[in-house]
């Protein structure tokens, strides 16, 4: 919003229904501070927003799932509005065995628990050989018990699932993986609890992997190797981010050339959101377009071309062979103009200066002849 306000726009801010308070927050405040000619706050569910969609904007910014965000496309396309689509996915997260597994289990937890895991850009599963994964889960027991107590339900560092359908679909997900459980697995509906979980020895056909899980529950799928790990990410659609931990400069290569993703973070997670140089957004299933810092600003500029020319005789001469009659001579030297350089070149020098010099001659005897032969 501010990207566009920063272009010269007026806005119209549709805050999710689903996050209610933040959604009365937004249109409880925006107007307190900002001028209601240039901001605008509808609030509303499917039905408000198809009607929103209807009318013809300059542009259209949506940030949400997959599936939604081909509904917004698709209204988009009736008025040719153009749009920037930041959706998510299952962003996977590589790790090899030259890391400090200490430190790389931490960064993946705090990326993946963050707002128990209800973030666009977690990392959604992790793939590792046989070994990683032990030391992984040996790790990650020790770092949850300090981070979040005995009994994580009673912290008050952990949230809960946004509502009930969502709650839900996490313990859905929780049912069919119950033999795959090595930490965590719990939950309370009454709360809309879901403690933080991770299964192991995950297979690729298991339904945890079917869809962004957008919830506290971290699966680990082994593979032998970094290949094996490419061949697992492009046999699927491409995520919002992914997430790589090595210290082979091989490896991060191979990775960073061989996979296609909206971004990628080297030995971390959700840092690069807090790089404003860096514009963030999806490719394919997980996005179209992208922002942050100025590439918020370019988003929504319209960037129009616009060439002046003034009227000066030489100019019109040196242009001339773009009137007809066309002639062998004026396209030879229309492709001698148009020809690309990559440095300077004397090789027509000579007919330029004897072109320009008869330009010049022509125009002068033209304005003595007007003039009536007097002396200038």
């Amino acid at each position: 919003m501010a990207g566009a306000i920063a272009a010269g726009n007026a806005v119209v801010v549709k805050p999710s229904e689903l996050a209610e308070a933040s959604a009365t927050f937004i249109a409880e405040t925006l107007p307190k501070y900002l001028d209601s000619d240039a901001v605008a706050v509808v609030e509303g569910g499917p039905e408000e927003t198809t009607e929103l969609l209807k009318n013809k904007f300059d542009y259209i910014f949506y940030t949400g799932g997959t599936n939604v965000g081909k509904i917004v496309y698709s209204a988009a396309t009736k008025n040719l509005t153009p749009v920037t689509l930041e959706l998510g996915g299952k962003s996977p997260t590589y790790i090899d065995n030259t890391v400090d597994i200490e430190v790389t289990t931490k960064r993946i937890l705090w990326g993946k628990f963050i707002n128990a895991g209800q973030t666009c850009i977690a990392p959604d599963y992790v793939l590792c050989s046989r070994e990683v994964q032990d030391k992984f889960v040996e790790y990650a027991k020790l770092i949850l018990k300090e981070w979040y107590g005995e009994d994580p339900q009673k912290s008050p560092d952990l949230c809960r699932i946004i509502n009930s359908r969502h709650y839900s679909r996490l313990q859905a997900l929780l049912n069919a993986s119950k033999d795959k459980v090595a930490i965590g697995g719990k939950s309370d509906p009454q709360d809309r609890y879901v403690s933080p979980t991770i299964l192991t020895n995950v297979s690729p056909d298991d339904k945890i992997m079917e869809d962004e899980i957008f919830g506290p529950i971290l699966p680990i799928v082994p593979v032998d190797n970094a290949y094996e790990a490419i061949k697992f990410i492009n046999a699927r659609a491409k995520p919002l981010v992914l997430y790589v931990f090595t210290q082979s400069g091989a490896v991060r290569r191979s990775l960073t050339d061989n996979t296609s993703s909206g971004g990628m973070c080297i030995n971390d997670t959700m840092m690069q959101m807090g790089v404003d140089t860096l514009p963030f957004g999806g490719v394919g299933n997980s996005g179209l377009g992208a922002y942050h810092g100025k590439a918020s600003f370019d988003t929504f500029t319209h960037k129009k071309s616009c060439l002046i020319k003034n009227f000066a005789a030489i100019g019109e001469k040196l242009a001339s062979g773009r009137y007809p009659p066309y002639t062998d001579g004026k396209l030879s030297f229309i492709s001698m103009l148009m020809r690309k350089r990559h440095g300077p070149s004397l090789k027509y020098l000579p007919y330029l200066l004897t072109f320009a010099l008869g330009a010049s001659v022509a125009y002068g005897i033209t304005v003595w002849q007007k003039m009536g032969g007097e002396e200038l």
